[in-house]
């Protein structure tokens, strides 16, 4: 058997068969198929897509893959001599720093990120607590204080835990004497928050994208160390060390510790000048209460970060609001991590930045 093969047609016969065939049908040729290009669509196709923004701790800045849902909680901690070493204080995400009677300095520390397991020695609240801790919308835990104090910080919106009130959480160091052996249990303290908390905590202050950088590094001055005087009873010390990349604290000319072994460090130190002045409350000794004067304030101060320091400009304005800082009228971003904010009084306190 012979096999056959039929070979196609040239292109142009079956051309021209197609139009004799449409000619004789009175038909006209049907037009060619076109294509319509979005050109906005198809750019869009073609860029990279926007990549997730990073979820960061809002008291640190520091990138985290979860960010806990627990409000923001606050201690006030002693910083007398009979108070060191404290517990706990290395592991707060933000410490404010303030002169109280006798010139001696407690702290407000401010937990969220990190959880200690005990925080000593805690101590009563003070004038200034209450525009302090307003802006967190949190927890304010202590020992006690005078009646019109605690009104305060319940009207800032605050919740207050107070031992002196029979609240939980509180218990006694045997190894220390009265008043400076209040022991603090920030878990127990965090299971009463009462439900109308902000969960997590508002940013206190802003912070560059990456470790490492923020505007003191960028536009700063190079600076080794900051002596920061507070007062005839207190003069901070902070030295800067480039292993670790922190500040590291010191009590005059001694390091400041705490009883895990650790020397307290801050990511940045922040401090403010600020107007001091005494109110009409007595301390048990009889010494006037000082108050540092921050809501509808402003003026001066100094940020470290990164082994620099730059000269900013401070303002809050309403209780509930935050210090803004700015330097040259551009706001001011921290280094991501811990930050430690000195409240210097302009009356009896001075900052010599050595570079």
């Amino acid at each position: 058997m012979t096999a056959r093969f039929t070979r196609p047609a040239a292109p142009g016969a079956l051309l021209g068969t197609a139009l004799l065939l449409v000619a004789c049908s009175g038909q006209e040729p049907a037009p060619a198929p076109t294509t319509t290009v979005d050109a906005s669509a198809a750019a869009q196709k073609a860029a990279p897509p926007e990549p997730d923004a990073s979820i960061v701790w809002p008291l640190t800045g520091v990138e985290t893959a979860e960010v806990a849902e627990r409000p923001a909680l606050a201690i006030k901690i002693e910083n007398s001599r009979e108070a060191r070493p404290q517990t706990g204080l290395e592991q707060a995400d933000l410490v404010w720093e303030e002169v109280v009677e006798g010139g001696i300095t407690r702290y407000v520390a401010v937990y969220h990120s990190s959880i200690p397991e005990a925080v000593e020695p805690v101590r009563s609240v003070r004038p200034m607590d209450p525009a302090i801790v307003a802006p967190l919308d949190g927890i304010l835990a202590y020992s006690g204080a005078q009646p019109p104090f605690i009104d305060a910080v319940d009207a800032s919106g605050t919740q207050s835990v107070i031992m002196d009130a029979g609240d939980a959480g509180f218990s006694r160091d045997p190894n220390r004497y009265a008043p400076h052996n209040v022991v603090g249990d920030p878990e127990a303290f965090l299971a009463q928050a009462d439900g109308e908390r902000t969960v997590p905590p508002p940013a206190q202050f802003a912070f560059a994208d990456d470790p490492g950088e923020g505007t003191a590094v960028s536009d700063g001055t190079p600076a080794s160390s900051l002596e920061v005087v507070m007062s005839r009873m207190q003069t901070t010390g902070w030295q800067w060390d480039e292993g670790s990349g922190t500040w590291l604290r010191s009590e005059g000319t001694s390091p400041s510790m705490s009883t895990s072994g650790d020397q307290h460090a801050a990511t940045n130190v922040v401090v403010l000048e600020v107007e001091v002045v005494d109110t009409a409350f007595k301390d048990s000794s009889g010494a006037a209460v000082p108050e540092t004067r921050l809501v509808d304030s402003s003026g001066t101060g100094v940020v470290a970060s990164g082994g620099s320091t730059i000269d900013v400009e401070w303002s809050k304005g309403g209780l509930d609001e935050p210090i803004e800082l700015t330097a040259g009228g551009e706001p001011v971003e921290l280094a991501p991590g811990s930050t430690w904010v000195g409240l210097m009084p302009q009356a009896t306190g001075s900052l010599t930045v050595t570079g």
